[in-house]
């Protein structure tokens, strides 16, 4: 019976041929996902510190602006890595293989160039920036909660119930930040959009009138 390489993905019986152990240790992808999450974090903090207009950002804007800064590397070029690269992966020595999870392509090829639009977008002081929120915090907190549901539903068939890395980092922690902060800004999105609303319609109610 031809049996694949051990390996520690689930369901334990799936067979993954080309699968080769991941040369670097855990510790060294996590600091490396960190760091470069940290660089796109400072760096984006930097530049709405000096966007030139004349009402500079609160700290929680910054803080939104960066967030859609990490989105976008993590949806464009890790899981962009991925869905490229996705048969080869499991036995693939490079970082971004080895930092991919070896078991994602609308996040990947949508929220990451919409992430990065997002930045540009409150940079500039774009007037469809909280448009643009509203539709990437959407469709991020609908794929995880589809996300969530499917392997609830499943029974966890995809990974160990209770590993400390596997399960309540990668599957919880990772995936719960994407419930969270999505929701905040959609109802940040919604305040935005509901009083440009308001009083656009003040403004064409008091044009009415002088007429």
């Amino acid at each position: 019976m031809s049996t694949g390489s051990i390996h520690p993905y689930w369901p334990r019986d799936l067979l993954i041929p080309t699968y080769v152990a991941n040369n670097k240790s855990m510790s060294e992808i996590l600091a490396f996902l960190f760091s470069i999450s940290g660089v796109f974090l400072l760096f984006t903090w930097v530049l709405t510190g000096q966007t030139g207009t004349k009402r500079s950002p609160g700290t929680l804007r910054r803080l939104a602006v960066c967030w859609f800064a990490v989105c976008g590397f993590i949806h464009g070029v890790i899981e962009g890595w991925f869905s490229l690269y996705y048969d080869i992966i499991p036995g693939d020595q490079s970082f971004l293989s080895q930092l991919t999870p070896k078991e994602i392509t609308v996040t990947a090829w949508l929220w990451g160039p919409f992430s990065f639009w997002a930045v540009y977008a409150f940079l500039t002081n774009k007037s469809y920036r909280f448009v643009l929120q509203l539709i990437i915090s959407v469709g991020q907190l609908y794929g995880v909660v589809l996300y969530f549901f499917t392997e609830h539903r499943d029974g966890y068939a995809h990974s160990e119930l209770g590993h400390p890395v596997y399960f309540w980092f990668y599957y919880v922690f990772m995936n719960v930040l994407w419930v969270v902060i999505p929701m905040v800004l959609i109802v940040d999105s919604w305040r935005h959009l509901t009083v440009s609303q308001l009083n656009f319609d003040n403004a064409m109610t008091a044009k009415t009138k002088k007429n």
